[in-house]
């Protein structure tokens, strides 16, 4: 009887001392190159597929066995892998991460710097043509409207001939146009006055959109045409009305109406 019961005990010893040796862990802490203690780290043995997470204090324990491979992984830092060796059992593992760099955007210079940072950084800046139609822009959107409007019809300069002059009937393409118009006027987009990045784009769909050519015909470079679409904006509203209907032939005739006046301010030659 006594001997059965020995064998037992050997038996059970050697149960547990199995069992400590196949549940051995690994411990440690984590912190930053500034040994600033790092919570939240992930810690997954991926040889048992085992994962566990460091304490607020940084520290962490894990289930592992000689050559088990264990990766530290946190977002924002280098992810670190650690090959289990036999004497980690017997130390605690200090995991110091370091921080990953935070990549910018390339920028292309087109020109060869000079190392004046002076002059260089003016190579950087927006276009004459560009920072002009910029400013008056500004101005226009902080200022309040102090010209009057022009009436909101076509020049006789743009107009052709008018067939329906000194007849008195009823032209049912016009009641059925205006009629048309009113529809279109409540279901369309509601008008809203814009602000001064939509009022930018609009115009320079503007540019891209709208045949502007005729208007070379008075002189005016890309320069001055800048600075006309500007006058035409300021006393037509032009982004507000039609930014999100955009229609080319609508917006060249309020140009045409616009450019009457503005020809005579600033005594532009036919």
């Amino acid at each position: 009887m006594r001997t059965v019961s020995t064998k037992f005990l050997i038996v059970i010893a050697l149960l547990q001392i199995f069992f400590t040796f196949s549940q051995q862990q690994v411990s440690g802490e984590i912190i930053d190159e500034d040994k600033n203690a790092l919570r939240n780290v992930l810690i997954f043995n991926t040889t048992k597929n085992i994962k566990t997470y460091s304490n607020i204090s940084g520290e962490f324990s894990i289930e592992a066995e000689e050559n088990d491979e264990v990766k530290f992984i946190k977002e924002g830092f280098y992810r670190i892998d650690k090959i289990i060796k036999k004497e980690t059992f017997n130390s605690q593992l200090q995991i110091q991460f370091v921080r990953a760099e935070t990549l910018i955007q390339e920028v292309k210079i087109d020109h060869k710097p000079s190392g004046d940072l002076a002059n260089d950084s003016k190579r950087l800046d927006d276009s004459k043509k560009i920072a002009s139609l910029k400013s008056s822009l500004n101005e226009y959107m902080k200022s309040e409207l102090n010209e009057p409007r022009p009436k909101n019809e076509i020049s006789k300069t743009f107009k052709g001939h008018d067939f329906q002059a000194g007849h008195a009937s009823v032209n049912l393409l016009t009641i059925f146009g205006e009629v048309s118009g009113l529809i279109k006027k409540a279901t369309g987009p509601q008008i809203t006055t814009p602000n001064y990045i939509e009022t930018q784009n609009f115009l320079a769909r503007v540019k891209a959109e709208v045949n502007l050519t005729m208007f070379e015909n008075y002189g005016m470079d890309e320069e001055k045409i800048d600075h006309f679409l500007v006058y035409a904006e300021t006393v037509n509203h032009l982004s507000k009305k039609y930014r999100k209907n955009f229609n080319a032939a609508i917006i060249l005739s309020e140009l045409q109406n616009a450019f009457v006046e503005y020809s005579k301010l600033n005594k532009l030659r036919d």
